[in-house]
């Protein structure tokens, strides 16, 4: 099999099971960060530190709530039975300054918790994870999309960077930002992110036997949780959320 060929199945098995395999590095980034606090001491900087990564994770999902609010239906790579889908080509907006916005979004959002751990080989290796992990998904995609737009994707991305935006080639957004969108696709988002940092956070701490928890961590679990669950109701047994964008 040539590499070409190659690289896009591999792109295709990835893309398939995207929001899974992560979760093997997450589970390695608890016990890296489970050891780093067994052998550090508690320090007035330690609350700001911690602090600064779930910024840096609030970072990732604020890029993808801006993404997801201003796309159209069956776009944005949503997962399907039949494969990838994109009913349109996305140009504007953020798509105008960096082609793959949703996994710039997911970067961050990882590479807090990936920080938290205070371990800068792990951060490191995340890092490399990721872009490897990333680079086969978006081959994979990027062959799709050539095959279903030909020209105006190839002009679309000779002009627009795979990852790092570049803010000069911004063109304003065609559609205006559904929040009800944005409740419906990304309603799990902010609760896992707080629930990620609250594990890393009690358990370091457990294992230490303290309990100088990170309040932020908790309160805003509980807190999340419970949004969570209304628009989970909502969306089961009300249309509020449902929209022609949704």
């Amino acid at each position: 099999m040539a590499l070409k060929e190659e690289l896009e199945k591999q792109g295709s098995w990835l893309f398939k099971y995207r929001s899974v395999l992560p979760v093997g590095i997450l589970v390695i980034g608890l016990i890296v960060s489970v050891q780093t606090s067994l052998m550090k001491t508690a320090s007035n900087c330690t609350f700001y530190y911690e602090l600064s990564c779930l910024l840096v994770s609030l970072l990732g999902l604020g890029i993808r709530v801006y993404t997801v609010g201003h796309t159209p239906k069956n776009t944005s790579g949503r997962n399907t039975s039949e494969g990838q889908i994109a009913d349109t080509l996305n140009t504007t907006g953020i798509y105008s300054i960096v082609r793959n916005p949703l996994y710039l979004g997911n970067f961050f959002m990882w590479l807090g918790p990936a920080m938290f751990t205070e371990n800068l080989w792990f951060i490191v290796a995340f890092i490399l994870f990721y872009w490897i992990y990333y680079e086969r998904i978006i081959y994979a995609e990027e062959q799709f999309l050539e095959k279903k737009f030909g020209k105006k994707y190839r002009i679309w991305a000779s002009k627009v960077p795979v990852f790092i935006p570049n803010l000069k080639l911004f063109i304003k957004n065609k559609l205006p930002f559904s929040i009800r969108k944005v409740l419906k696709k990304e309603k799990n988002g902010l609760f896992a992110m707080f629930l990620v940092f609250m594990v890393f956070d009690l358990l370091g701490e457990w294992m230490k036997n303290h309990s100088d928890y990170n309040l932020w961590f908790i309160y805003g679990t509980v807190v999340t949780m419970f949004i969570y669950i209304i628009l989970k109701i909502m969306k089961m047994k009300t249309t509020y959320l449902e929209n022609e964008r949704s």
